[in-house]
Protein backbone atom coordinates (compact mmCIF):
# COMPACT_ATOMS: atom_id res chain seq x y z
CA UNK A 1 0.00 0.00 0.00
CA UNK A 2 1.33 3.40 -0.98
CA UNK A 3 0.93 6.51 1.14
CA UNK A 4 0.36 9.93 -0.38
CA UNK A 5 2.64 12.74 0.77
CA UNK A 6 2.82 16.48 0.17
CA UNK A 7 6.00 18.55 0.15
CA UNK A 8 5.68 22.10 1.55
CA UNK A 9 8.20 24.85 2.20
CA UNK A 10 8.09 27.96 4.36
CA UNK A 11 10.87 30.41 3.45
CA UNK A 12 12.99 27.49 2.29
CA UNK A 13 12.38 25.39 5.41
CA UNK A 14 10.90 22.27 3.77
CA UNK A 15 8.73 19.47 5.10
CA UNK A 16 7.02 16.22 4.14
CA UNK A 17 3.36 16.25 5.22
CA UNK A 18 1.09 13.23 5.52
CA UNK A 19 -2.66 13.23 6.14
CA UNK A 20 -3.31 10.75 8.94
CA UNK A 21 -6.88 11.72 9.81
CA UNK A 22 -8.18 8.24 8.96
CA UNK A 23 -7.09 6.76 12.30
CA UNK A 24 -4.73 7.00 15.30
CA UNK A 25 -1.03 7.46 14.69
CA UNK A 26 0.85 4.22 15.17
CA UNK A 27 4.46 3.78 16.26
CA UNK A 28 6.70 5.31 13.61
CA UNK A 29 10.01 3.77 12.57
CA UNK A 30 12.59 6.54 13.05
CA UNK A 31 14.80 5.04 10.35
CA UNK A 32 11.97 5.34 7.82
CA UNK A 33 11.48 9.03 8.66
CA UNK A 34 15.23 9.61 8.36
CA UNK A 35 15.28 7.88 4.97
CA UNK A 36 12.33 9.88 3.63
CA UNK A 37 13.97 13.15 4.71
CA UNK A 38 17.30 12.20 3.13
CA UNK A 39 18.08 14.52 0.21
CA UNK A 40 19.87 11.85 -1.83
CA UNK A 41 18.01 8.64 -1.09
CA UNK A 42 14.58 9.95 -0.10
CA UNK A 43 12.16 12.79 -0.78
CA UNK A 44 14.37 15.32 0.98
CA UNK A 45 13.20 17.60 3.79
CA UNK A 46 14.14 19.31 7.05
CA UNK A 47 11.40 17.32 8.80
CA UNK A 48 8.27 15.21 8.45
CA UNK A 49 4.81 15.87 9.89
CA UNK A 50 1.64 13.89 10.38
CA UNK A 51 -1.69 15.71 10.58
CA UNK A 52 -4.14 13.80 12.78
CA UNK A 53 -7.62 14.37 14.17
CA UNK A 54 -8.19 15.78 17.65
CA UNK A 55 -11.53 15.96 19.41
CA UNK A 56 -10.87 19.43 20.91
CA UNK A 57 -8.96 21.11 18.07
CA UNK A 58 -9.11 21.40 14.30
CA UNK A 59 -6.19 18.96 14.12
CA UNK A 60 -2.99 17.86 15.85
CA UNK A 61 0.56 18.30 14.54
CA UNK A 62 3.18 15.55 15.03
CA UNK A 63 6.64 16.69 14.00
CA UNK A 64 9.73 14.54 13.36
CA UNK A 65 13.20 15.96 12.75
CA UNK A 66 15.19 14.92 9.70
CA UNK A 67 17.21 12.57 11.93
CA UNK A 68 14.02 10.57 12.51
CA UNK A 69 13.42 11.61 16.11
CA UNK A 70 10.35 13.34 17.48
CA UNK A 71 11.03 17.06 17.51
CA UNK A 72 10.09 20.04 19.62
CA UNK A 73 7.91 22.79 18.14
CA UNK A 74 8.73 23.82 14.57
CA UNK A 75 7.39 27.27 13.69
CA UNK A 76 7.70 27.09 9.91
CA UNK A 77 6.41 23.53 10.08
CA UNK A 78 3.42 24.85 11.99
CA UNK A 79 2.73 27.39 9.29
CA UNK A 80 3.04 24.73 6.58
CA UNK A 81 0.70 22.29 8.31
CA UNK A 82 -1.91 25.06 8.57
CA UNK A 83 -1.66 25.58 4.80
CA UNK A 84 -1.92 21.80 4.39
CA UNK A 85 -5.05 21.69 6.58
CA UNK A 86 -6.63 24.36 4.39
CA UNK A 87 -5.77 22.35 1.28
CA UNK A 88 -7.43 19.30 2.84
CA UNK A 89 -10.56 21.34 3.60
CA UNK A 90 -10.20 20.91 7.37
CA UNK A 91 -10.02 24.68 7.98
CA UNK A 92 -10.76 27.87 6.04
CA UNK A 93 -9.25 31.18 7.16
CA UNK A 94 -8.40 30.30 10.79
CA UNK A 95 -7.07 27.32 12.73
CA UNK A 96 -6.76 26.17 16.30
CA UNK A 97 -4.49 23.16 16.52
CA UNK A 98 -2.42 21.24 19.04
CA UNK A 99 1.36 20.87 18.83
CA UNK A 100 3.96 19.44 21.18
CA UNK A 101 4.29 22.76 23.04
CA UNK A 102 0.53 23.26 23.41
CA UNK A 103 -2.33 24.93 21.51
CA UNK A 104 -1.70 27.30 18.59
CA UNK A 105 -3.92 29.75 16.74
CA UNK A 106 -3.25 30.70 13.11
CA UNK A 107 -4.65 32.94 10.38
CA UNK A 108 -4.25 32.01 6.73
CA UNK A 109 -4.58 34.06 3.55
CA UNK A 110 -7.32 33.38 1.03
CA UNK A 111 -4.89 31.76 -1.41
CA UNK A 112 -3.49 29.61 1.40
CA UNK A 113 0.12 30.69 0.89
CA UNK A 114 0.68 33.10 3.80
CA UNK A 115 0.20 32.07 7.42
CA UNK A 116 0.36 34.07 10.65
CA UNK A 117 1.05 31.58 13.45
CA UNK A 118 0.70 32.49 17.10
CA UNK A 119 3.63 31.25 19.16
CA UNK A 120 3.95 30.65 22.90
CA UNK A 121 4.53 33.50 25.34
CA UNK A 122 8.08 33.83 26.63
CA UNK A 123 9.16 35.11 30.03
CA UNK A 124 12.66 33.78 30.58
CA UNK A 125 15.80 34.84 28.71
CA UNK A 126 19.21 33.97 30.10
CA UNK A 127 22.71 34.90 29.01
CA UNK A 128 25.63 32.73 27.94
CA UNK A 129 28.41 35.27 27.75
CA UNK A 130 27.11 37.86 25.29
CA UNK A 131 24.63 35.42 23.69
CA UNK A 132 20.96 35.08 24.62
CA UNK A 133 19.34 31.74 25.45
CA UNK A 134 15.56 31.23 25.39
CA UNK A 135 12.82 28.77 24.50
CA UNK A 136 10.19 29.71 21.90
CA UNK A 137 8.79 26.18 21.66
CA UNK A 138 12.30 24.93 20.93
CA UNK A 139 15.52 25.97 22.72
CA UNK A 140 17.59 28.66 21.03
CA UNK A 141 20.96 30.33 21.34
CA UNK A 142 21.21 33.80 19.76
CA UNK A 143 24.51 35.55 19.03
CA UNK A 144 25.24 38.70 17.06
CA UNK A 145 27.71 38.29 14.21
CA UNK A 146 29.34 40.77 11.84
CA UNK A 147 29.67 39.91 8.13
CA UNK A 148 27.15 37.11 8.59
CA UNK A 149 26.89 36.51 4.84
CA UNK A 150 30.43 35.12 4.80
CA UNK A 151 30.41 33.53 8.26
CA UNK A 152 30.91 29.76 8.69
CA UNK A 153 27.56 29.04 10.34
CA UNK A 154 27.90 25.27 10.09
CA UNK A 155 31.20 25.00 11.97
CA UNK A 156 30.41 27.66 14.58
CA UNK A 157 26.86 26.41 15.11
CA UNK A 158 27.92 22.79 15.44
CA UNK A 159 30.62 23.73 17.94
CA UNK A 160 28.09 25.49 20.19
CA UNK A 161 25.37 22.85 19.77
CA UNK A 162 27.80 20.10 20.85
CA UNK A 163 29.71 21.94 23.58
CA UNK A 164 29.61 20.74 27.19
CA UNK A 165 26.71 23.03 28.08
CA UNK A 166 24.29 22.01 25.33
CA UNK A 167 25.41 18.63 23.99
CA UNK A 168 23.05 16.47 26.08
CA UNK A 169 19.75 18.20 25.25
CA UNK A 170 20.89 20.00 22.13
CA UNK A 171 20.14 23.58 21.13
CA UNK A 172 19.46 25.50 17.92
CA UNK A 173 22.11 28.12 17.22
CA UNK A 174 21.16 31.43 15.57
CA UNK A 175 23.47 34.15 14.32
CA UNK A 176 22.06 37.61 13.63
CA UNK A 177 23.32 40.77 11.97
CA UNK A 178 21.34 43.98 12.44
CA UNK A 179 21.02 45.53 8.95
CA UNK A 180 19.05 48.57 10.11
CA UNK A 181 15.79 48.04 8.22
CA UNK A 182 15.79 44.33 9.02
CA UNK A 183 17.60 41.52 10.80
CA UNK A 184 19.59 38.99 8.77
CA UNK A 185 19.50 35.56 10.44
CA UNK A 186 21.21 32.23 9.78
CA UNK A 187 20.54 29.12 11.87
CA UNK A 188 22.18 25.78 12.65
CA UNK A 189 19.33 23.42 13.61
CA UNK A 190 19.62 20.46 15.95
CA UNK A 191 17.89 17.37 14.54
CA UNK A 192 18.82 18.48 11.04
CA UNK A 193 22.42 18.96 12.23
CA UNK A 194 23.09 21.50 9.54
CA UNK A 195 22.24 25.03 8.55
CA UNK A 196 18.67 25.39 7.27
CA UNK A 197 17.26 28.05 4.98
CA UNK A 198 14.95 29.26 7.76
CA UNK A 199 13.91 28.39 11.31
CA UNK A 200 10.59 29.73 12.59
CA UNK A 201 11.15 29.32 16.32
CA UNK A 202 14.69 30.58 15.68
CA UNK A 203 13.76 33.89 14.06
CA UNK A 204 11.14 34.36 16.79
CA UNK A 205 13.87 33.91 19.40
CA UNK A 206 16.16 36.30 17.53
CA UNK A 207 13.51 39.03 17.36
CA UNK A 208 12.90 38.71 21.11
CA UNK A 209 16.59 38.67 21.99
CA UNK A 210 17.26 41.77 19.90
CA UNK A 211 14.29 43.61 21.43
CA UNK A 212 15.71 42.86 24.87
CA UNK A 213 19.21 43.84 23.71
CA UNK A 214 17.95 47.18 22.38
CA UNK A 215 15.71 47.69 25.42
CA UNK A 216 12.64 48.09 23.20
CA UNK A 217 9.14 47.79 24.64
CA UNK A 218 5.58 48.03 23.37
CA UNK A 219 4.17 46.43 20.22
CA UNK A 220 7.19 45.44 18.15
CA UNK A 221 7.26 44.41 14.49
CA UNK A 222 10.47 42.93 13.13
CA UNK A 223 11.37 42.29 9.50
CA UNK A 224 13.71 39.33 9.10
CA UNK A 225 15.59 38.01 6.10
CA UNK A 226 16.79 34.40 6.01
CA UNK A 227 18.45 32.42 3.25
CA UNK A 228 15.02 31.25 2.06
CA UNK A 229 13.18 34.58 2.01
CA UNK A 230 11.40 37.06 4.26
CA UNK A 231 9.62 36.49 7.57
CA UNK A 232 7.90 38.91 9.93
CA UNK A 233 7.66 38.68 13.73
CA UNK A 234 5.20 40.64 15.89
CA UNK A 235 4.80 40.68 19.67
CA UNK A 236 4.09 42.81 22.72
CA UNK A 237 6.95 43.27 25.17
CA UNK A 238 6.69 45.01 28.55
CA UNK A 239 10.34 44.57 29.46
CA UNK A 240 9.71 41.24 31.17
CA UNK A 241 7.26 39.19 29.12
CA UNK A 242 6.69 38.59 25.40
CA UNK A 243 3.01 38.06 24.55
CA UNK A 244 0.74 38.05 21.47
CA UNK A 245 3.62 36.57 19.50
CA UNK A 246 3.06 35.91 15.78
CA UNK A 247 5.38 34.27 13.25
CA UNK A 248 4.26 35.43 9.78
CA UNK A 249 5.47 34.15 6.45
CA UNK A 250 4.94 32.06 3.30
CA UNK A 251 3.84 28.42 3.29
CA UNK A 252 3.69 26.88 -0.16
CA UNK A 253 3.03 23.48 -1.70
CA UNK A 254 6.04 22.29 -3.71
CA UNK A 255 4.83 18.94 -5.04
CA UNK A 256 2.99 15.76 -4.06
CA UNK A 257 3.60 12.07 -4.65
CA UNK A 258 3.44 8.59 -3.15
CA UNK A 259 5.81 6.51 -1.03
CA UNK A 260 5.73 2.91 0.12
CA UNK A 261 3.84 2.24 3.32
CA UNK A 262 5.51 3.40 6.53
Amino acid sequence: MNIKFFKYQGAGNDFILIDHTSGPLQDIDNKVVERLCDRRFGIGADGLMFLTRHESYDFEMHYYNADGNLGSMCGNGGRCIVAFAKQLGIIKEKANFLAVDGPHYARISENGEWVDLQMINVEEISMDGTAYVLNTGSPHYVAQQDDLKNFDVFSAGKSIRYNNTYQAAGINVNFVQDMGSHLFVRTYERGVEDETYACGTGVTAVAMAMAKHKQQTGHIKTEIKVLGGDIKIEFDYDGKRFTNVFLCGPAKLVFEGQVESL
